[in-house]
């Protein structure tokens, strides 16, 4: 079994992609989707956030969504604090799942696979791509949210021009290029390895 990554920055369309292998018939792990699930169900992470933040951090049993989200765009080393309570768990869930899988690629997609360094655990990445101008417009259409909201988060990220060189396939999601042949071709790819 092949695990191979999904990254992209916000708005690049990396969920599109896992869709598109999902109706393929392959196996797709969200890992910010469990996350969310994670954040919400884990004793260990709601400890260890309000621990951080403060019992504002959770709101009548639920994260306070909109202040996680504010103290992680706030502030860098705030952020990686976060990151390191959440994404373990988020990885320990995902081999656990991966057990369970029999196709023969699984794929696992997260916005920060090369910051975390989880894409070190996985047989190959594709990163998906987008011009800038549309990954902006699809965020603000998606969150309903302000342009510089938008501008803000994406400068949190990493660039595409980071994770390139560490990317083993480069998907462009610029709605010119056809997505499911690049797909199907990257699939081809991997299968001849």
């Amino acid at each position: 079994m092949k695990k191979i990554g999904i990254t992209g920055g916000i708005g690049s369309g990396k969920s599109v992609v896992g869709q598109i292998l999902e109706a393929m018939h392959f196996p797709v792990y969200y890992s910010d989707y469990q996350s969310k699930i994670l954040v919400d169900s884990d004793p260990e992470i709601r400890e260890d956030l309000i621990k951080l933040l403060g019992t504002e951090v959770y709101y009548d049993g639920k994260l306070n969504r909109p202040f996680l989200t504010q103290s992680l765009f706030s502030n860098d080393e705030l952020r990686l604090k976060i990151n390191q309570i959440i994404h373990p768990k988020v990885r320990s869930a995902f081999t656990l799942w991966t057990q369970k899988q029999t196709s023969s690629f699984v794929f696992n997609e997260a916005a920060i696979l090369f910051e975390t360094g989880a894409y070190k655990t996985l047989d190959c990445t594709i990163l998906v791509t987008a011009p800038m101008e549309l990954k902006i417009a699809r965020v603000m259409k998606r969150d309903h949210i302000l342009l510089g909201d938008v501008q803000e988060r994406i400068s949190k990220q990493w660039s595409d021009e980071e994770k390139i060189p560490l990317a083993d396939y480069v998907l462009v999601n610029d709605e010119v290029r056809p997505l499911l042949q690049q797909i199907e071709e990257m699939l081809n790819e991997i299968r001849s390895k």
